[in-house]
């Protein structure tokens, strides 16, 4: 992790420690016959990754004064269907990647029947928990915060943009189009995450209008620094292998921008998403750290 702001550091150490928690409570062990989809299931939420995407919804709530025990289950939501997406990614018929977060991928852990099913587990549980009126007394609010995770996790979002990625393996994208298939595959999911916080505490138009502005050049951002890590980072360092778009020979960021001006334009948006949060005075500040830190990120 680079050199965070000690604030900084702090709260992403403590959203990390309470979706920890969250999780461990949300998805108990079992000792039914079923337990090993369970055992997969945990394996795959519990015990690594930055929570990125829950910081994003807890801070973002806070702008907005929720109440942190609706928000953290948001958050933890959210990380189901981000885990669910890593854990179908690394299949053998997606990326057949072998690790993952430093440890070996669930289908390697256990197998690929389970790691399907534990996938497919982790995201309709986020759903139910999205659906339960502990997430939010407002059915109407519920609703809304189902209806937008659906579009940003669905087949014109994450889902579409994965199938993007396959065709990007035999067909030549330019800079539109691999900008559209990132915006699908990362991007959705992220501005989910940062305006969620604003389903959850009714924000106004403008204020929603804000935060998405802000998501979406962070996102962006966050997937040419992927691109970077691919590009020149280890796999010790990256906690998954690298060097694999290369070798597919997709187009990505850096191959069509170059390193220098791949870097160069991350950190244009980073400033940019920080610009847009200027709209909440001074209170977004950990929000504008963030974009710092996704494009100063090692992993």
């Amino acid at each position: 992790m680079p050199n965070l702001p000690k604030t900084l550091t702090a709260a992403m150490a403590d959203t990390v420690e309470q979706v920890e928690a969250a999780i461990d409570v949300l998805l108990p062990k079992s000792e039914m016959a079923e337990a090993r989809l369970y055992e997969a299931m945990r394996y795959s939420c519990l015990g690594g990754g930055k929570r990125l995407r829950p910081f994003l919804v807890m801070e973002s709530a806070r702008l907005f004064g929720v109440n942190p025990a609706c928000a953290l289950r948001t958050a933890a939501a959210v990380e189901f269907v981000h885990c669910y997406s890593l854990v179908h990614d690394d299949l053998p018929a997606m990326d057949d990647s072998d690790l993952r977060r430093g440890r070996p991928t669930v289908h390697k852990q256990f197998d690929e029947a389970t790691a399907i099913l534990a996938g497919d587990g982790l995201l309709t549980m986020a759903f139910e928990i999205l659906s339960d009126p502990e997430t939010h007394e407002d059915a109407r609010v519920r609703c809304n915060l189902v209806a937008a995770l659906s579009r940003a996790a669905g087949p014109r979002g994450m889902v579409g943009g994965q199938m993007l990625d396959l065709v990007a393996e035999t067909t030549e994208f330019d800079i539109g189009a691999i900008t559209r298939l990132q915006r699908m595959k990362t991007g959705d999911m992220i501005a989910f995450s940062a305006c969620a916080g604003a389903i959850l505490g009714r924000a106004s138009p403008p204020q929603m209008h804000a935060l998405q502005a802000y998501a979406h050049d962070l996102g962006l951002a966050f997937q040419i620094v992927d691109d970077l890590l691919d590009a020149e980072g280890s796999q010790e360092e990256v906690g998954k292998p690298v060097g694999r778009d290369d070798q597919a020979g997709k187009a990505t960021f850096v191959s069509i921008l170059g390193i220098d001006r791949a870097r160069d334009q991350a950190r244009r948006l980073a400033d940019q998403a920080a610009q847009h949060l200027e709209i909440f005075d001074g209170r977004a500040e950990m929000l504008k750290a963030v974009a710092s830190y996704v494009v100063e990120r090692r992993s």
